[in-house]
């Protein structure tokens, strides 16, 4: 039986809802305050203990913000599940809240998700950490590029597998921070970089491998461009039935191989390839 070592820092979550973006400055940083999640035209603050009073007050100083609604809900209800340790393929991944030792398997990863998304449970991280392991058994790439990188998993799994230089970036300013507390988690700082932008914008950088679970409207465009084809291999995942289909028969116009093709329950697809 896995124990704990320590207490989960996050039992208890308090969401903020607000429309408009938050941007109070580098001054706001109160206690128990786990940051921003924007998403559109709104933004989510996250608390781990109450704080509606402070919320409002920062709200009626900032223009163009109001507090739609606030919620209280337990950590493991908004990750859908107990985050505990597990095993993947070779990999093994753990909270740092429990006794996972760095340096006792060479595919250990420190995981703290905090409140984004990529614990590991997902269908199509399990499928995209196989299509690594796929993909480094062909060679290890010099380089890897990791656009939507979330927690950082799939970037620390790169450099995990011997990959000396990882780029790893996400959109969401919160994401690329949890991403980068992972890169320290698990010493890594020398083979992984996490940078904050736009897929599209970091799609033309030199990298032997791309690696790509993102969102449909942005992979279209991404597998569109010179700089994807210019990669020698290729992830991409997080496409649901029918857009995997209209991805699929994009590549088939394009100078690349399909290798292998992932299909969880009917909804979930992820494909490994090779270009050029």
């Amino acid at each position: 039986m896995t124990v704990p070592i320590s207490a989960n820092p996050y039992q208890d979550l308090y969401i903020y809802y607000l429309s408009g973006r938050f941007r109070p400055g580098s001054a706001f940083d109160p206690d128990h305050y786990i940051g921003c999640w924007e998403e559109g035209g709104f933004s989510f603050l996250f608390f781990t203990r109450p704080n509606l009073p402070l919320v409002e007050k920062a709200v009626a100083h900032l223009q163009d913000l109001v507090l739609l609604d606030h919620y209280h809900m337990t950590y493991d209800q908004w990750q859908g599940g107990d985050v505990t340790p597990q095993r993947i393929g070779r990999f093994t991944i753990s909270p740092p809240w429990y006794a996972t030792a760095l340096g006792r398997s060479d595919t250990t990863i420190i995981l703290d998700p905090g409140v984004v998304f990529g614990t590991g449970t997902h269908p199509t991280t399990r499928d995209c950490l196989e299509a690594l392991e796929l993909a480094f058994s062909g060679g290890i790439p010099e380089s890897t590029l990791d656009l939507g990188t979330g927690t950082g998993l799939l970037a620390l799994a790169a450099a995990r597998l011997g990959c000396p230089r990882v780029l790893a970036t996400d959109l969401t300013l919160l994401a690329a921070q949890t991403a980068q507390r992972n890169v320290r988690l698990n010493r890594l700082s020398r083979q992984v970089l996490v940078a904050q932008g736009d897929a599209e914008k970091f799609i033309d950088f030199t990298s032997d491998l791309v690696v790509s679970n993102i969102h449909y409207d942005i992979m279209k465009k991404l597998i569109r461009s010179t700089g994807f084809l210019q990669k020698r291999r290729f992830i991409l995942s997080g496409l649901m039935r029918s857009q995997a289909a209209r991805i699929e028969s994009t590549l088939a116009g394009l100078s690349v191989k399909i290798i292998k093709r992932w299909n969880q329950n009917g909804i979930w697809t992820t494909f490994y390839g090779e270009a050029g």
